[in-house]
């Protein structure tokens, strides 16, 4: 058995670090070896009791959360799981800190939800384990300029991401030029997180990057990217493909799920369509990346060195999802060499 994964529980309100302290003792692999209600006592207590993980609240006093995230990156770099507000605020803080090189994110939950945290023990397992190497942050990334030579196909790209991904699609999409193929994304994330980071897309993108709406139909140069919360992104309609928000159960304890859009992209584009699937823990889109992949599309998966989590990657890889692998900093040249029109005409 593996020894229990410990963590180091740090917010500003004894209410709420007892409440995440709750719910992580209610795992028997977790093991919470303390709490902080800032930064002075939790930088005491990392060096006291060395812990596996800290989960850490954004808003705190004497020193904020991404400020002191960024000193354990700097000084001591270890997986750190950041708790934030279900705001528009917390949101941009939370995708900050993703970027600084936060684990993953939870939201707060609201009075009365009925399984505050639910997955968050889950996370701090998956954050103990990881083999990540932790470095430095980095200056802020710059846009690449259009590439003037790059010609689109007919081709669709489809993507889904979970822990990790905020990173992972920065690196792929920055890639990408203006005129990049229509591409759907399914990212793992809290309500209200999803606009904000099409937003920071958005900004860090040569493409349009906007949180897909019902009925926005798929061009050339636009990136959508699936709204957190009660409903599954699909692709429909051959003739005019455009984004369908529909209701459903979670697909893999997810909504939206991967799985659902890989499906959609398989039955509308077949082999005119290229999946792919990142860092992320779990399994879904494995399912459906293997749909993908039987109706001819090109399939890739990001390779187990260079994920945060090789989970839905590891699972899509075992089922035979997977054409190739290929480490993240490959993959968006590698996704434009599959998607650009071949030099006797389109595909």
């Amino acid at each position: 058995m593996n020894a229990a994964a410990r963590v180091l529980v740090v917010d500003d309100s004894p209410t709420m670090r007892g409440l995440i302290s709750a719910v992580l003792r209610a795992d028997p692999e977790v093991d919470v070896v303390g709490q902080a209600g800032d930064a002075l006592e939790a930088r005491a207590a990392i060096k006291a009791l060395n812990p596996d993980v800290v989960t850490l609240d954004i808003e705190m006093p004497n020193m904020n959360g991404l400020d002191f995230l960024e000193k354990i990156m700097t000084l001591r770099p270890m997986p750190v799981i950041m708790v934030s507000t279900m705001t528009h605020r917390g949101a941009d803080a939370t995708l900050a800190a993703l970027e600084i090189g936060a684990f993953d994110c939870v939201g707060k939950p609201s009075p009365g939800e009925p399984h505050p945290f639910g997955d968050l023990a889950e996370k701090v397992k998956a954050a103990a384990r990881s083999q990540r190497q932790y470095v430095k942050p980095t200056a802020e990334r710059v846009p690449p300029p259009a590439v003037a030579d790059f010609r689109v196909g007919r081709k669709i790209v489809a993507i889904g991401s979970s822990t990790g991904g905020v990173e992972a699609l920065i690196n792929v999409l920055q890639k990408f030029p203006a005129n990049c193929p229509p591409t759907v994304i399914t990212q793992h994330m809290p309500p209200t997180f999803t606009r904000s980071f099409a937003e920071r897309l958005n900004r860090l993108c040569a493409p349009v990057v906007q949180e897909a709406t019902d009925g926005a139909r798929l061009e050339i140069g636009k990136i959508y990217l699936a709204p957190g919360g009660e409903r599954h992104l699909r692709v429909v309609n051959a003739s005019a493909p455009h984004c369908r928000l529909v209701d459903g159960a979670p697909v893999n304890g997810h909504r939206p799920s991967v799985d659902v859009l890989f499906d959609s992209v398989a039955e509308l584009a077949g082999r005119n369509a290229v999946g792919v699937i990142l860092t992320g823990m779990g399994r879904d889109g494995a399912a459906g990346l293997l749909k993908m992949r039987h109706a001819g599309a090109r399939t890739i998966g990001q390779n187990e060195k260079t994920c945060v989590v090789y989970g839905m990657p590891r699972v899509a890889h075992e089922l035979g999802a997977v054409e190739q692998q290929f480490p993240l900093n490959a993959i968006g040249e590698e996704i434009l060499k599959i998607t650009a029109a071949r030099k006797e005409g389109s595909e």
